[in-house]
């Protein structure tokens, strides 16, 4: 195969660029929908749109969702996923498995669960639709980023969220370290794994920002920081993100004008309605810790 001279690699970059500025925004399609439909505007898309727009912040706050290897079911015809347990103590002991504890554990495999539905709901501002443009921000800042937040709550705390998933063990000892996160690295890695991604509250991000070099110390060994609100102060998640679980996703999403359950708004108006489809499982649940700080 020859390889690409420089004037065919800057061409195939700007082809790239010009690809990506012809892309509608989800906020956009939106918007042609209702110029064309009015209230019954409704848009299916084939991607996940919480992973479509993105973010022009200096300072980047990253969702939960960045965090995982992603199974887009559209795409990928899985049936099954594997896990596994560690051994019991009544088990006998394999060789080597004093050093090399994952020699002992036990592989299993499950079908692939039910996807879960995650909404969320913004009200349009009186008049806001005669405006295009500020229509369709509108639709990618507000709508887009709360179903950010709320899928936050689907993949951490919801019915199947990884902070009340079985097997996710509750650390408190911080000995022989400085830290409970830097003990539950060093337990994650004795069972061969990596711990790649650390969720906590942003109250105690800035609090061991202010105090310590710990958050740019793991930065800087390369793992992978989530605040959010959606983890109680005082703790935060540790894991092996990248070969310990898995986020399936039904790769596809819907927006569509609808009436909200009642009590989602103070006062009446109209409101639009955005859908994903997607659920968490872990592969590894012994590479997950839920800390005290």
């Amino acid at each position: 195969m020859a390889i690409p001279g420089p004037s065919e690699v800057k061409r195939t970059l700007a082809e790239v660029v010009a690809e990506r500025k012809q892309q509608l925004s989800p906020g956009r399609r939106f918007v042609e929908a209702y110029e064309r439909d009015g209230l019954n505007a409704a848009v299916d898309f084939d991607v996940t749109i919480t992973d479509s727009v993105s973010s022009h912040r200096r300072k980047p706050r990253y969702p939960t969702r960045n965090m995982f290897k992603i199974v887009n079911l559209s795409t990928e015809d899985r049936r099954f996923y594997y896990h596994e347990t560690t051994a019991r103590p009544d088990e006998a002991e394999v060789p080597h498995g004093r050093e090399r504890r994952e020699l002992a554990n036990h592989f299993h495999k499950s079908p692939v669960p039910e996807l879960l539905t995650t909404q969320a709901w913004v009200q349009l501002p009186e008049g806001l639709w005669e405006d295009p443009v500020a229509f369709e921000s509108f639709i990618n800042s507000r709508l887009v980023l709360r179903l950010s937040t709320a899928e936050n709550y689907t993949i951490l705390c919801g019915e199947t969220g990884l902070l009340g998933m079985p097997g996710v063990t509750r650390l408190t000892s911080k000995a022989p370290f400085s830290s409970t996160i830097l003990a539950a690295c060093d337990e994650v890695e004795q069972m061969g794994c990596t711990a790649d991604g650390l969720v906590l509250n942003p109250v105690d991000y800035y609090r061991y920002l202010e105090n310590s070099q710990l958050i740019d110390t793991l930065e800087r060994n390369g793992v992978f920081i989530v605040r959010t609100r959606l983890v109680e102060p005082g703790t935060a998640l540790v894991g092996d993100f990248g070969h310990g679980a898995e986020l399936f996703d039904a790769g596809r999403s819907t927006m569509r004008f609808a009436e909200p359950p009642p009590g989602t708004f103070t006062e009446p108006g109209i409101a639009v309605k955005a859908e994903i489809y997607e659920r968490v499982v872990l592969n590894l649940p012994f590479t997950f810790f839920l800390v005290t700080l």
